[in-house]
């Protein structure tokens, strides 16, 4: 058996799917260090702000911040580009055809040349040939949107002066002006954005991953202990303890286990599903194949010989099952432990996508993340950080505890290792 477990070490299966569940757990046990306070704070007023650093705009224009001048290339480009889309760019070379320009001249891909044409040729007093009024008024619209492009206006700041109470100009900002980001006061990096709720989505994302393992920890240790305990009983004792487990194995293997899950926990109802007991849950609703495959280990082993000698030397139950037979399955109960903890964490976050999950407003958990971006639309509205980060944590912890039990297959089952 050690010899096994310095193996297991040697696996590169099982190595790759540690490292990975040991990276998340240093991750999430460091970055409320590095980041604390409560990950259920709404610190934006708008839903679903995109990944970025943010500053204080206040901050950034107060007097007491130094203000450079800078010549940076490419910054008038970069503001012609940003304020010119595709669309615009588009409906600008549709107005050049058909006001008689060659389209292979036009390159919509060149903001500030297609800006040089249209400025050198469209006229917002005419109006082309078969265009109706609604696109001569699209055209004079878009043309107010980016006139003045090459010559930006500076902007003059006006400010209450404390003691007349009357506003009076504080200062003038031009396209050449830039302050430090270290000069600013308030800066917030939001890696993963806000969700609905203008939540930093990073924070609460590692405070799901701790609450969903911790989730599976508890459904898993129920499911292990439960399943192990029966499982040494039907396949030890036989006889009519074996059937009575066996026909509430069958019963329960009938039902699929995730519709009998959706049951409990609809009828528990929302005030009474507690993190605690949604794992409680999951776990009493998942015992059963482990219970079958730990009878079936057992019941190769009670006949072997060092089995027959303890029973013969008058050795009790209890002591045979510790010292005889639970030995030779210690690795396949620990196997199916990691199994449980990865389903159960899969299977909290279906629940919680039904609406079943956890009813709390303390924490957050990753199928209640999914819950929420679901629930607000934001596959529709294009906030991918909203749900594309934790469907990646959840596949990745499910693939690395698989792994991990791939690994340990291999390293433990004969077949596999010969």
């Amino acid at each position: 058996m050690k010899n096994q477990f310095k193996q297991l070490f040697k696996s590169g299966k099982f190595m790759t799917g540690f490292i990975i569940i040991l990276a998340i757990l240093i991750f999430i046990g460091v970055y409320p260090i590095v980041n604390p306070g409560n990950p259920l704070q709404m610190i934006g007023y708008n839903s679903f702000i995109p990944p970025g650093t943010y500053f204080s705009l206040y901050d950034a224009v107060n007097p007491n911040v130094f203000v450079y001048t800078m010549r940076i290339p490419g910054a008038a480009e970069a503001r012609i580009v940003n304020t010119m889309p595709m669309a615009d760019r588009e409906s600008m070379r549709n107005w050049l055809v058909r006001a008689g320009m060659p389209e292979e001249e036009i390159d919509i891909y060149d903001p500030e040349a297609l800006l040089a044409l249209w400025t050198e040729n469209y006229d917002p007093d005419e109006r082309l040939d078969g265009m109706i009024l609604a696109d001569h008024r699209a055209y004079q619209r878009l043309n107010n949107r980016i006139s003045g492009m090459f010559d930006p206006a500076d902007i003059h700041l006006y400010a209450v002066d404390n003691e007349s109470g009357e506003y009076g100009f504080q200062a003038a900002i031009t396209d050449l002006d830039y302050v430090n980001l270290n000069d600013v006061v308030n800066v917030r990096v939001l890696p993963l954005g806000t969700d609905n709720f203008g939540r930093d989505m990073l924070k609460q994302l590692v405070q799901a991953i701790g609450v969903s393992l911790g989730i599976g920890l508890i459904a898993g240790t129920i499911a292990t202990v439960i399943g192990l305990v029966l499982g040494l009983l039907a396949g030890y004792i036989g006889g009519w303890v074996d059937e009575i487990i066996m026909f509430i194995c069958n019963l329960l293997t009938v039902i699929p286990g995730f519709v009998l899950l959706i049951l409990i926990a609809f009828s528990i109802g929302p005030a009474g599903r507690s993190v605690t007991v949604i794992g409680v849950v999951i776990g009493l609703t998942a015992w059963v194949w482990t219970a079958r495959s730990v009878r079936s280990q057992v019941l190769s082993l009670r006949n072997r010989d060092h089995v027959n000698l303890s029973k013969l030397s008058g050795h009790s139950l209890p002591r045979i099952i510790a010292k005889d037979v639970l030995p030779y399955i210690a690795s396949y109960v620990v196997m199916a432990f990691i199994l449980q903890v990865s389903t159960a964490i899969l299977a909290e976050a279906g629940l919680a996508m039904l609406g079943l999950g956890p009813s709390t407003t303390e924490v957050a958990t990753l199928g209640l993340m999914m819950n929420w971006a679901m629930s607000f639309s934001a596959h529709l509205g294009g906030a991918w950080w909203a749900y594309y980060p934790v469907i990646l944590v959840i596949a990745l912890i499910s693939f690395s505890l698989n792994l991990m039990n791939t690994g340990m297959d291999q390293v433990f089952n004969p077949q596999l290792r010969d």
